[in-house]
């Protein structure tokens, strides 16, 4: 039962974190470029933080989780594993989402570059919707 549930919660941090990032892509990002107006970014990531930064920290626990449940052998790196092929390019692409997270906080936001910080929002929303795929991919018996 314990196994159901975390997999659950795992879906619904991952509602919010992909959901959060289509919201900021499709509904915000194009009017902050069109207006040339960081502070609509700003804003609602302001907003967002307060739930999509848990939900990120959710995902990861209840992935490392999920990982050592349906994969114990995962350290052995044995690609043809259906479950270790998954979990190493949830991996990669947690790794992704990290390197744009700290290169924007550190250096895109503090000098509210909107155009390249736009390039990141994107990425993030892009590699969002990839770990849902592959999430479906690896419980849905795979397409990867």
């Amino acid at each position: 039962m314990v196994p159901k549930i975390v997999i659950l919660v795992h879906l619904l941090a991952a509602m919010i974190w992909t959901g959060g990032h289509l919201i900021l892509s499709i509904g915000f990002l194009p009017a902050a470029l069109k207006n040339n107006n960081f502070s609509v970014i700003s804003n609602f990531e302001e907003r967002y933080e307060k739930i999509g930064i848990p939900s990120l920290l959710v995902l990861v626990i209840t992935g490392i989780y999920m990982a050592t449940v349906y994969t114990p052998t995962l350290f052995k790196l044995e690609m043809q594993d259906h479950y270790t092929r998954h979990i190493i390019f949830k991996l990669i692409l947690l790794i992704l989402t990290i390197g744009l997270a700290i290169h924007a906080r550190f250096f895109l936001i503090p000098k509210k570059k909107l155009r390249p910080l736009a390039w990141h929002i994107v990425s993030v929303t892009i590699i969002a919707v990839l770990f849902v795929l592959v999430g479906f991919s690896a419980r849905s018996g795979g397409i990867l």
